[in-house]
Order: structure tokens, then sequence, then C-alpha cells
């Protein structure tokens, strides 16, 4: 943050736009996120359709698995994503989910610009750290994030002025997106060999299932307290 901040970014109550698809797991820490902005003294508009949103101070796109182009991004004055990578390396899809199955723990997580390019490309504006124990399961972990993109998401409008990003630097790489026949266990392998697979299932919308002798099984899983 360097400089006097802009008139635009002084004035309120500032119009801040937040994108979201619709039925998305993130739903309802967007709802806080309005709550929040709207409780610091700016106006905040959620919509699922990017042809909706008025022009705006800042737009956040949150859960959003369609990429804005240049005419949506010109509506605002900045255009920002939450991502949970080291980027440039993790981008794409289920970030989170794909890292703690490969066994992480800590994972960064990324305030970045949205930007006509390639998704996850832009810079990096804010940076913060999910810390997990490794015990955590799909709703503790989801909960985690939404608390995380709330907190970004407010950083960013809270700083005397609007903070600027840096280019990502290295070589990048790529998720892909989360298919129900990820969710799959092996019977021949061990559970502690696939207990990371399984907190990252959704017992809800893609449960964790295995074949054996020619049927399929479908595993639920939840902690007990001792």
């Amino acid at each position: 943050m360097t400089g006097e901040a802009p008139d635009w970014w002084r004035e309120r109550p500032r119009r801040i736009t937040l994108y979201t698809d619709a039925g998305s797991w993130i739903a309802p820490w967007v709802d806080r996120l309005r709550a929040e902005i709207e409780r610091g003294g700016d106006a905040a508009f959620v919509h699922h359709d990017y042809d909706e949103a008025e022009p705006s101070a800042a737009a956040f796109f949150l859960g959003c698995t369609r990429l804005a182009g240049p005419d949506v991004l010109a509506r605002h004055r900045r255009n920002l994503v939450v991502h949970e990578s080291a980027l440039p390396k993790g981008r794409g899809f289920a970030p989170v989910a794909w890292q703690i199955i490969e066994g992480a723990n800590e994972i960064p997580v990324r305030l970045i610009e949205a930007v006509d390019g390639p998704a996850d490309s832009g810079p990096i504006v804010l940076s913060d750290a999910l810390r997990f124990d490794g015990t955590e399961l799909f709703d503790e972990i989801r909960r985690a994030q939404g608390e995380a993109t709330i907190a970004l998401c407010l950083r960013f409008l809270q700083a005397p002025s609007p903070p600027e990003g840096a280019p990502q630097e290295g070589e990048p790489s790529y998720y892909p997106r989360r298919r129900p026949a990820d969710s799959e266990l092996d019977p021949a392998r061990s559970l502690a060999e696939q207990f990371d697979l399984l907190r990252t299932v959704d017992d809800r919308t893609h449960p964790a299932f295995f074949r054996y002798r020619g049927a399929r099984y479908r595993l639920s899983i939840r902690r007990e307290e001792e």
C-alpha cells in the first residue's frame, strides 16, 4: 500500500459486489461476508449471474467456476479471487482437497487479482494460510476455507488504501476438477493410507465408496468423541 488512497476508495458507502455460483458450498460465508461489509459502512450485493451486477468499487469472485470476461471485469475498480495454494503452483479446481490428499496440513491462501487470462494467474494481493492438525473432516475443512475467505476479503476492504498485487513467479501447475470417481477407495490398501482422502469426502454429494467382489459399497465417516 503506497500513496494516498484514491477518491473511489475513501468514499462511503462503497459499492461492493460478491459473485458466487448459485448453490455453491461457500454461500453461507458469502452471506456472512455481505453482513460484515455492510456493518463496516459499505453496501454489498450478491450476484449469481455476471450480467446482473452494476459497476462497483470492488468485486470478489467466490466459489465461481466460470471465468469472468473483460466486459465484467471492466465494471469494477478491482476484481479479486481467493485461491488456496502456493501460486502459481496449484491453480485450478479444489486445491484444498487435492493438497490434503497429498498430505499437506498447512495450505497457503491467496487473495489475487481476477484478470482476463488463464484462471488463477493474477497478481497476489494478500496472503494467509490454513493450518490443520490432520484430524479435520470435510465440514471442518470447508469451515476453515470459509473463515479464511471472509478474513482476506475484509483485510482488503479495511486497508487505508487499496492493496496492490505482485506478479506470480515460477512455473504453474494445475489441479483438475474433483469428480465422484475421485472418492473411490482401494480395498487392498489400509485405512491409514487412505485417511486423508476420506477427510475430503462429502458424504452428502460425493460419498466415499469401494468395489469388492463385484459389488459397490458406500462408506461414511464421522469423528466420535472419546
